[in-house]
């Protein structure tokens, strides 16, 4: 690129956005990459502190920021999102729908490892809405060698999936087995269905169902046996899930062939959670916290069993860091540190 005073810059075509900063009115581009400079421009160029200007001067090798943004925007990009213009070097990703988000942290830490690239995200699995932007790109000179392009093109290449994906949630069937001799007995209400019917149908699921067991775990057994029978392709046991003696659901669970991925999860609130398998039909083992704590173990891995991902034990435990929510007296969730 060349340098010439702003004076002498009539007719000059400008290598990149020019950023006007009126504090408390506007901060944004006021030229754009390729804008061609008139004699009017030049005395807000030096209002804005720009005495000089840069032209292109093309060098064999180097590619703009720009290009280079959009270049990185489309290398890491799986389904669910779209690419925006590229905006003073950045190229920002947005969701295409509802859903979640599903990244490659060795990837985007590859990406960012390389000089000079930038790859800036939300947090893996982060709850999103249609519009939300999820991504940023861009890279940190002007002007860079193809090279460095080529090889983070190439090492987003070696993943199996993309780096970045958002992943809509299915809208599924759902039955809800409430457990509890003190409930079955009608000794006291139930608390756990409207929470649980709320948020699968805030997931946009319906619940096929809800039925009451005592602690006995043929009757649990059944229960649950008849959801799926129904057609329920997920099941949510409330209660029962303590190491009492007769907090039985656990047993129950396990008695009736389900293979069980974990019970006890390192998530507060939510520890005494249990994940099992029915075939292809997840159960899942709700502690007493679902009822009345506000964001749970419930609300990290629901969403993820609902874009039809299968949850290994190894996925649970990787939960501990972050693990911690900080009960604050009004919850921002997912704008928080819980489950990141």
């Amino acid at each position: 690129m060349e340098k010439i005073k702003v004076e002498n810059s009539v007719g000059a075509v400008l290598i990149h956005d020019m950023t006007q900063i009126i504090p408390g009115v506007i901060k944004g581009p006021r030229f754009r990459k390729g804008h061609v400079v008139r004699e009017e421009d030049i005395p807000i160029l030096l209002s804005m502190g720009k005495e000089h200007i840069y032209v292109w001067d093309p060098t064999p090798g180097l590619i703009h920021e720009n290009e280079a943004a959009e270049r990185l925007a489309c290398a890491v990009s799986g389904s669910g999102l779209i690419l925006n213009e590229p905006k003073e070097g950045k190229v920002s990703l947005t969701a295409a729908h509802d859903g979640l988000l599903y990244l490659s942290e060795d990837g985007v830490w590859a990406l960012n490892s390389l000089e000079n690239i930038i790859l800036a995200t939300l947090h893996n699995y982060y709850p999103v809405k249609k519009g939300d932007i999820i991504a940023g790109t861009r890279v940190v000179p002007l002007m860079i060698d193809e090279k460095v392009i080529l090889e983070a093109e190439q090492i987003a290449s070696t993943f199996l999936n993309p780096l970045l994906d958002v992943r809509p949630l299915k809208k599924i069937k759902v039955g809800i087995v409430t457990t509890g001799s003190e409930v079955y007995h009608g000794r006291i209400k139930d608390k756990f269905g409207p929470v649980l019917r709320a948020k699968v149908e805030g997931w946009g699921s319906v619940v096929l169902g809800q039925t009451f067991a005592n602690d006995d775990i043929l009757l649990i057994q059944s229960c649950i046996r008849e959801h799926i029978k129904q057609g329920a392709e997920m099941i949510l046991v409330s209660g029962g899930m303590s190491v009492d003696p007769d907090d039985v659901t656990p047993t129950a669970i396990k008695d009736m062939g389900a293979e069980v991925i974990t019970y006890g999860a390192p998530v507060l609130p939510g520890a005494m959670f249990l994940l099992a398998y029915l075939g292809d039909v997840p159960i899942m083992g709700l502690p007493g916290c679902v009822m009345y704590a506000k964001t749970t173990v419930f609300d990290l891995l629901a969403p993820r069993l609902l874009t039809g991902e299968r949850l290994s034990r190894e996925a649970i435990t990787k939960l501990g860091h972050g693990g911690i929510c900080l009960d604050c007296p009004v919850c921002i969730y997912p704008r928080c540190s819980f489950g990141k």
